[in-house]
């Protein structure tokens, strides 16, 4: 994908500012991402290819632990909580499609991302200050998404290495008949650092993959595999349900805050709305893809949350994965969902690496742009799984990454967005105070979460 005619800058020119210096890399990122989508307009992704990757961008590790966030919320509010923050998510998600939409129009570009949708809008706000450093909302939001997206990638590492130290370990106890877990307590014999080291040299090969046409091949197989593996957790999560009636409906505002976290996590795909859409043959189609996908996220996720949480009660593990029989079908579901992850990985890693490449390739000469390409790739990836190593608390990171970066890219810079993008436009006060709401809503569960965690909250895990 990433052309030697991605070079739009003159590498002996040097900015006389950070402003400038800013504003050179925004404009030769532009430049980038629209010759990159001209060159590949004619072979775009059908619908089926994008869908593909909607679901497959939106299915990953924090799918597995919403049956703890039911428990976290409660039987009665768990469901509904996850359902209002669905569609609060997919609503901000159309915000930012409309507001690149029209700002692709307004500017008469072929299309503008997150990035420079929000330094466009910031341009012609009514603040003079906010006019003077628009540059700067391009870069925080590249930096949250450069966050949330390798800090997705890295609990990746965390589930595949955990996942595959757990078929290893328990081979000897893995038995043929499928009865309810007992709890084991086995000594590894392997450090899980060694799995991580394992699938490294793995992950590196995949991200060399650029081009979405291609990597939708493996999204069709991680989609495959996934569906495989939550056919068998639904075949056993729906035998035998306990009377709920023993379930708390309301858990404490401290683990619903928990809870919170978790269900923005869990809807991962906010990051490549754009890139989907632009790489689209027929980018008005998106909205039906949109749409129609989400919705069967939505609905899987408030299946999957509520019969798994009815199903294991107060034995409800961080992964549903550890409730499963320790035979070897259901051993199969942590095989088949950990290749999954595996080629989603790739897809999530994306979003960074047009980012930071283009930039990176530009500094360069021309003979060496695909070595900078290939090697800024590599770090990336070891990043990944060294941040992996030192956080070794999959359920924590899941509900920090979500409580923080997840939280300000879904929920609370759209409705901002929109607010600084069509307030010229003599917006109406109905879509203001709804704007204003979703961004508090989105900054008090940071805020509380940030709260819980310094005061020593999370403690009770």
């Amino acid at each position: 994908m990433l052309k030697i005619s991605l070079l739009a800058k003159d590498n002996n020119s040097k900015p006389k500012s950070l402003d400038e210096g800013a504003k050179s890399l925004s404009e030769s990122n532009g430049v980038t991402s629209e010759r990159i989508h001209l060159a590949e307009e004619a072979n775009g992704l059908s619908m089926m290819q994008t869908l593909i990757h909607l679901l497959k961008c939106n299915i990953g590790t924090g799918l597995l632990g919403l049956p703890l966030a039911m428990k976290n919320a409660g039987l009665l509010v768990g469901p509904f909580s996850l359902l209002a923050i669905g569609i609060l998510t997919v609503h901000c998600m159309v915000i930012l499609l409309n507001c690149a939409q029209h700002l692709s129009q307004r500017l008469q570009k072929t299309f503008v991302n997150y990035g420079e949708a929000m330094m466009y809008s910031l341009e012609t706000c009514p603040n003079a200050w906010l006019r003077t450093h628009s540059v700067w909302g391009r870069y925080t939001v590249s930096f949250l998404l450069i966050i949330t997206q390798l800090g997705f990638c890295s609990v990746y590492f965390m589930f595949m290495a955990d996942n595959l130290q757990q078929m290893v370990e328990e081979v000897h106890v893995t038995s043929k008949t499928c009865e309810p877990r007992k709890i084991l307590v086995l000594t590894p014999s392997v450090d899980i650092r060694f799995y991580m080291l394992t699938i490294l040299p793995f992950l590196i090969l995949l991200v060399f993959i650029q081009n979405l046409r291609v990597l939708s091949i493996f999204s069709t197989l991680a989609n495959i595999t996934t569906l495989g593996s939550m056919a068998l957790i639904f075949q056993y999560i729906m035998q035998e349900i306990p009377d709920p009636r023993n379930l708390p409906l309301m858990a404490s505002w401290k683990t619903f805050l928990l809870f919170f976290g978790t269900a923005i996590f869990t809807f991962e795909g906010v990051g490549m709305v754009l890139p989907l859409k632009n790489q689209m043959k027929h980018p008005q189609q998106f909205s039906f893809v949109l749409y129609w996908g989400m919705s069967l996220v939505i609905v899987l996720y408030i299946c999957l949350g509520t019969l798994g949480y009815m199903k294991f009660g107060s034995n409800t593990q961080a992964s549903i994965t550890l409730n499963l029989p320790n035979c070897w079908l259901y051993q199969s579901v942590k095989l088949m969902y950990s290749i999954g992850i595996f080629f989603t990985y790739a897809l999530q890693f994306h979003v960074p690496a047009e980012i930071i490449i283009p930039f990176v390739i530009s500094q360069v000469s021309e003979s060496w742009v695909l070595f900078a390409d290939l090697s800024v790739r590599t770090a990336l990836v070891c990043l990944t799984c060294v941040s992996a190593i030192l956080i070794p608390r999959l359920d924590l990171v899941i509900s920090l990454v979500g409580s923080v970066s997840s939280s300000a890219l879904a929920l609370i810079i759209p409705p901002f967005l929109e607010l600084i993008t069509f307030y010229p436009e003599d917006m109406n006060c109905t879509t203001i105070v709804k704007d204003i709401m979703i961004s508090i809503l989105g900054l008090l569960g940071l805020c509380l979460f940030w709260f819980l965690d310094f005061s020593g909250g999370l403690l009770y895990l």
